[in-house]
């Protein structure tokens, strides 16, 4: 391929999750002769409050092509449509200005659908990274409707692919490729790093442990169709985790709606209780938090990280609430209600069981590799067909 003929490939990450399930196919496109990375980074990703994953981008040698501040305060349903518009706002002047040849939206948060939608109108071709997948909440209709608006569709597993083709998408353009996020988990189990001292490489709040004891997990976020009761539900954590007693590494919730009523109860949490077992981080590199799953007896909240990567490293993993209803899970994962009982009666269960085994629902471990191979080569296009 001459060099006018190289594909322009732009990636747009918004949030912390979304670093993770893309960075290996960020390194395979940089590494392909005949893909250029253009990247794009905007939203809580651009954030001190949750952790400014575009500091970690950056430390990674990735320089962004484009910064784009989109998020309106507030952590509600209305301030998250008003960032969505002014997403695809933002969004279409950079896609205008950098012209790619296509486009790639990881998932399903809200900038995603900006991304899709912006790119759309500007008859780009879009590539949608996680789609045909069952979650629960807003989330559900915002993958679903990025579907329909991508033209490539590089899903985790087959029973995705299915869901995608049963949509009426093209089955010639659905490519199960696995997700990069478990290429990143492989790297850290076959690169142990037993010198790994979280609290040496990065700040957070709380007391210090020895991080060689039994310790748990935490990472909860608010469910957007029941952001209400956000406060509530993230005090049957807390009250669990207090119950249980056990060294517990704490995470910061993300930006969706909900999220301060999130931040509000742990913060009064902290203030009022003697939290002498509990460290507090807002982020953290994804293979050092990997590295820290690896050494959990437990994954306690509602992130997909305990659905997807948790499979792959056999974590055991307690599923609060309903954020992940409906995901195809493995044996690791056990379904409670946002209740502190039943919280502490499944963390109860699984110290005693141990370990799964390994996963391959959600890849194998190449998934970077085979969507910057699939990018080069399959045909790009931007009008579409139902198939019946």
């Amino acid at each position: 391929m001459t060099q006018s003929t190289i594909r322009k490939v732009c990636v747009v990450i918004t949030a912390r999750p979304s670093y993770a399930r893309i960075k290996t196919a960020l390194n395979a496109i940089r590494r392909h002769p005949c893909l250029e990375l253009q990247l794009v980074v905007g939203a809580s990703a651009l954030l001190d409050r949750y952790g400014k994953v575009v500091d970690v981008i950056r430390a990674d040698g990735f320089e962004p092509d484009a910064v784009v501040y989109m998020v309106v305060e507030g952590e509600n349903l209305v301030t998250t449509a008003k960032s969505t518009g002014l997403g695809v706002v933002e969004l279409a002047t950079i896609f205008d200005n950098l012209k790619p040849d296509v486009v790639i939206s990881v998932a399903d948060r809200y900038e995603t659908i900006a991304t899709a939608i912006a790119a759309s109108y500007l008859n780009i071709p879009v590539a949608h990274v996680q789609g045909g997948e069952v979650t629960g909440s807003i989330d559900e209709k915002v993958r679903h409707a990025v579907t329909k608006l991508s033209n490539i569709h590089f899903v985790s597993n087959r029973q995705a692919a299915e869901r995608v083709i049963r949509m009426g998408e093209d089955p010639s353009t659905v490519f199960v490729t696995g997700c990069p996020s478990i290429d990143l988990a492989a790297q850290v189990l076959e690169n142990a790093d037993n010198t790994f001292d979280p609290f040496s490489r990065y700040p957070g709040v709380g007391y210090q442990f020895d991080s060689s004891e039994d310790y748990l997990v935490v990472m909860q976020h608010p469910v957007t169709t029941e952001y209400q009761d956000a406060l509530v539900q993230i005090q049957h954590t807390l009250e669990a985790i207090t119950v249980l007693d056990l060294p517990t590494f704490w995470f910061w919730p993300n930006v969706d709606a909900g999220s301060d009523r999130i931040s509000k109860g742990i913060r009064h949490f902290r203030e009022t209780r003697d939290l002498a077992r509990i460290y507090f981080y807002k982020n953290m590199a994804p293979e050092d938090f990997l590295r820290l799953l690896t050494g959990a007896k437990c994954l306690v909240g509602n992130s997909s990280v305990g659905i997807r990567e948790s499979s792959y490293l056999g974590i055991p993993v307690v599923n609060v609430g309903n954020r992940q209803t409906g995901r195809d899970r493995g044996p690791n994962v056990t379904d409670v209600d946002c209740d502190r009982d039943q919280i502490i009666q499944a963390v109860k269960k699984h110290l005693a069981n141990g370990l799964f085994p390994r996963s391959t629902l959600y890849g194998d471990g190449h998934a970077g590799e085979r969507i910057a191979d699939l990018l080069a080569t399959v045909q790009l296009k931007i009008d579409k067909r139902i198939m019946y």
